[in-house]
């Protein structure tokens, strides 16, 4: 199916709306078929196929623990968070893994402690660094997320992809550097800020227990999506977007939304590097971890 949307709501009043949390009375429509959704203008705004990925369980079984382990209060305004001071901020399971394009407040203050020259601003998140085993499992699995993007979104992949394959810091043979993973985290009306701006966004679900709520959703335009596991979302992440509350029957439901991108300055910054750079790069920030 075939759709084309017009804006429901003004730039000016999203701007209101933004870092807000999104109420099921601000959409009027909610996509649980195969769809193709184009603004008046033409521009795709979001592509949803249902059932078209497997082997999600393999992936939450070698990420969830570490998530759960690890809540962050450095979401920002994504988390709802209104405190200028990071630790007052909303707790919430997100994780980023792969490679990312900031220190680390401690390898800040290791690398002035020690006296040592700040290296090039790239490194892998603390997951990959600390459990390169279980990141090597959930490749496969973003590796079906790619192999979609590329059938499914040609045009956007071929830009991101030419880009991924001038960078050795990125996972497997994908279009991407990094991905971020949320448990149960209904985030804020915002636009995705540091991924490739020619590329196009995606959203994968991954579930335990039963759940209603948590549709990805368009506010601007009054259109939602209800990803369930096994579908795949593909979508414009520079439009104003958010998810829905969760519903969960009982306390032990889980929602796991995996979202892959190619980070902008990962990709800027070691284009054309080579694969010995990677290695030794990588060696030193962790010989400072140590």
């Amino acid at each position: 199916m075939y759709m084309y949307v017009e804006k429901k709501r003004t730039d000016e009043e999203m701007n209101q709306m933004k870092n807000k949390f999104l109420e099921r009375k601000m959409i009027d429509t909610i996509i649980n078929k195969d769809t193709t959704v184009y603004t008046k203008e033409g521009k795709l705004l979001f592509l949803f196929r249902k059932k078209k990925l497997t082997g999600g369980q393999e992936f939450y079984e070698n990420i969830a623990e570490f998530m759960k382990k690890h809540p962050t209060t450095n979401r920002g305004s994504a988390s709802g968070a209104t405190k200028f001071n990071v630790k007052d901020n909303p707790k919430v399971y997100s994780t980023i893994t792969g490679y990312f394009d900031r220190w680390s407040p401690k390898q800040k203050f290791l690398f002035k402690k020690l006296g040592i020259k700040t290296p090039i601003e790239v490194r892998e998140t603390m997951f990959l660094s600390d459990h390169p085993e279980k990141f090597k499992k959930m490749i496969p699995f973003v590796q079906k997320i790619d192999a979609l993007y590329k059938k499914l979104v040609p045009d956007q992949y071929k830009k991101q992809y030419a880009k991924a394959k001038e960078t050795h810091f990125k996972i497997g043979n994908t279009s991407f550097t990094t991905m971020t993973t949320n448990i149960n985290f209904q985030t804020t009306i915002h636009k995705d800020t540091g991924d490739d701006e020619e590329g196009f966004g995606n959203l994968a679900v991954i579930e335990r227990g039963n759940y209603t709520g948590g549709e990805t959703c368009f506010p601007q335009y009054g259109i939602g999506v209800n990803v369930r596991e096994g579908d795949i979302l593909f979508m414009d992440v520079h439009e104003w977007h958010a998810n829905l509350p969760i519903v969960k029957e009982n306390a032990n439901v889980e929602r796991l939304s995996v979202v892959c991108y190619l980070r902008r300055k990962v990709w800027e910054r070691t284009r054309n590097k080579t694969r010995k750079f990677l290695t030794n790069h990588n060696k030193t920030v962790k010989k400072i971890k140590s």
